[in-house]
């Protein structure tokens, strides 16, 4: 064979390969739905895997909005989604709708409360365990409400996790919530595109495709809003209880999550094996955002400084 000719067998087979990987990484960015029963409830587990991954994530949303919305936003000529940004590096990812978000309908209370959230969380990653023989127990990342829910199921089943991140964590651990008044009903108000627009506080930080695709993505998912109770289950929230390795993420101007929190929270957790990273010019949605990259970073980087 002449040199032309075998250059050009080299580059066919180079593209070849080239067009197998890229095959590969597209059939494991397929998001799939499971169905995890918890007492009797289903409850929508959304994944996404990278082929043949050693360790999973589970993510875990926040306040208002679902998993899908949230971690796996899809815009195009735009890398958004928090879940293929995390299979890109090899792993498993999990997003889970909690009671009454997304595909997962609310149970016969109407209400969804933090202990039967924490509560299913651990029920969750009990399937994500059970599912294959992982390299690692799971890795459990909690954003914003998710952040206090995952605190919450962590301190009481640390044998369920390798690793807790906590991002945009906005409650002041030396402040009482109070009970709720008696007699509350749920009371199933709509949600609207103001709000969810309202986690992109930086100006310029995301496009004005990707916002109109959240608040798209954002209501079809969740046009009523969940309804919450119990807010005083959070008192008992100890960090010093958590031995897990643990990093706290905070967005540069994140006015949900202030510094003066996020410095009780570190100091008090009680791994020795922790970090605390400030996203510049990030705010509560960061992974969304201009710095998304930066963001990514630091999560994988402490990701892969768990031990196994």
């Amino acid at each position: 064979m002449n040199p032309e000719r075998r250059r050009t067998a080299f580059l066919a087979v180079l593209l070849a390969i080239a067009f197998t990987s890229a095959a590969s990484a597209t059939a494991a960015a397929e998001r799939i739905r499971h169905t995890v029963n918890v007492d009797g409830h289903p409850i929508a587990l959304w994944e996404k895997s990278a082929t043949d991954p050693g360790e999973a994530v589970l993510l875990v949303h926040g306040r208002t909005w679902s998993a899908v919305p949230d971690f796996d936003l899809q815009v195009e000529g735009e890398d958004l989604s928090l879940m293929d940004g995390l299979v890109d590096h090899g792993y498993a990812v999990f997003a889970v709708d909690l009671r009454g978000y997304g595909a997962t309908p609310r149970d016969e209370t109407g209400w969804l409360t933090p202990q039967r959230a924490a509560n299913d969380l651990a029920a969750v990653l009990e399937w994500i365990v059970e599912r294959k023989d992982w390299r690692k127990k799971p890795h459990l990342f909690g954003w914003s409400m998710g952040s206090t829910n995952s605190l919450l199921m962590a301190q009481s089943r640390p044998d369920l996790i390798s690793s807790l991140t906590l991002f945009g964590y906005w409650h002041d651990l030396d402040g009482d919530l109070p009970a709720d008044e008696p007699g509350v009903t749920p009371q199933r108000i709509a949600n609207t595109a103001e709000a969810a627009a309202s986690d992109f506080i930086t100006p310029g930080s995301i496009s004005r495709k990707a916002t109109d695709a959240y608040v798209a993505m954002a209501l079809k998912a969740d046009p009523v809003k969940t309804d919450l109770r119990n807010f005083d289950h959070y008192n008992a929230l100890d960090p010093s209880r958590v031995m897990t390795p643990t990093l706290v993420i905070q967005g540069e101007h994140d006015p949900i999550a202030p510094t003066d929190r996020q410095a009780k929270l570190y100091t008090r957790i009680g791994s020795g094996h922790k970090q605390w990273v400030t996203v510049p010019g990030g705010d509560h949605a960061a992974f969304l955002e201009t710095p998304r990259s930066y963001f990514l970073h630091a999560l994988v980087s402490f990701l892969e400084g768990v031990p196994d």
